[in-house]
């Protein structure tokens, strides 16, 4: 038996990649899992792995810009499972590019989707939270936010960065409640990842070699374990911070 058995796990762009392989981690460890993402297939190909590790696990459709409907989703959830100790958000579904060949709509669309849906979903999880006891948030972020040269990523590090100062806040305000809430920032091969190097061989050879550890994180050993670390009683005392998952690439002194 997991430190995470009889746990109930909330995460959000787990049909692929990170949230994905969050959503093994926390399964390997006895968590069930709320698989939510816009793609049904995938997330019944996740759902199959998960229950494959003989984890519960069930698929909820869900737009992260569709924030209005976010608490009752969250409802629903709880209402389907009895219960929810683990939210992560993970999805982002912004633009990257010159600040100038942004419209308003483009830079807009990753603040609904990162901190406004962040924010709806913290506030919706909050009393189940609250209620477990144990509660745990685990906010994506990442190292965009302290990158030598931002050109192309500065709507992305924005939007990061005021998930980051949520994470902090929440973390603040929560702590009476007995919640937990982290923000992490990872480098993995994903998906997106890995097109991208296959098309771009040699600067994603320059990019690896950036990274002092040499490689690319793992969605699930590398990235989802360290997840299952930060919602376990190792991690009892740690709230309100960023844990870079990067290989030691960033600094975020």
């Amino acid at each position: 038996m997991g430190h995470l058995q009889g746990k109930v796990a909330v995460v959000t762009g787990a049909g692929q990649g990170v949230g994905q392989g969050i959503a093994l981690a926390l399964a390997t460890e006895g968590a069930s899992l709320a698989v939510l993402g816009r793609t049904p297939a995938k997330l019944e190909a996740t759902c199959a792995l998960l229950r494959a590790r003989g984890a519960r696990a069930e698929p909820f459709g869900c737009d992260v810009l569709e924030t209005e409907r976010i608490p009752h989703l969250v409802e629903e959830i709880a209402e389907r499972f009895g219960r929810i100790d683990v939210l992560v958000n993970n999805v982002y579904d912004g633009a990257y590019g010159p600040l100038l060949s942004l419209s308003d709509t483009d830079f807009q669309r990753g603040f609904r989707s990162g901190p406004f849906a962040t924010f709806a979903f913290m506030k919706a999880c909050h009393p189940h939270l609250k209620r477990s006891g144990e509660g745990v948030v685990i906010n994506l972020v990442t190292s965009a936010m302290v990158r030598w040269d931002l050109s192309t990523y500065g709507a992305y590090a924005a939007a990061k960065t005021a998930v980051r100062s949520l994470t902090r806040t929440a973390a603040n305000e929560w702590g009476p409640d007995g919640i937990r809430v982290n923000a992490i920032a990872p480098h993995a091969a994903s998906p997106g990842y890995v097109r991208w190097a296959e098309a771009h061989p040699a600067e994603a050879e320059e990019f690896r070699a950036s990274v002092p550890l040499r490689r690319v994180g793992d969605c699930e050993t590398d990235i989802g374990r360290a997840v299952v670390m930060l919602c376990g009683p190792d991690a009892r005392y740690l709230t309100g911070a960023t844990v870079p998952l990067d290989g030691g690439q960033a600094n975020f002194d």
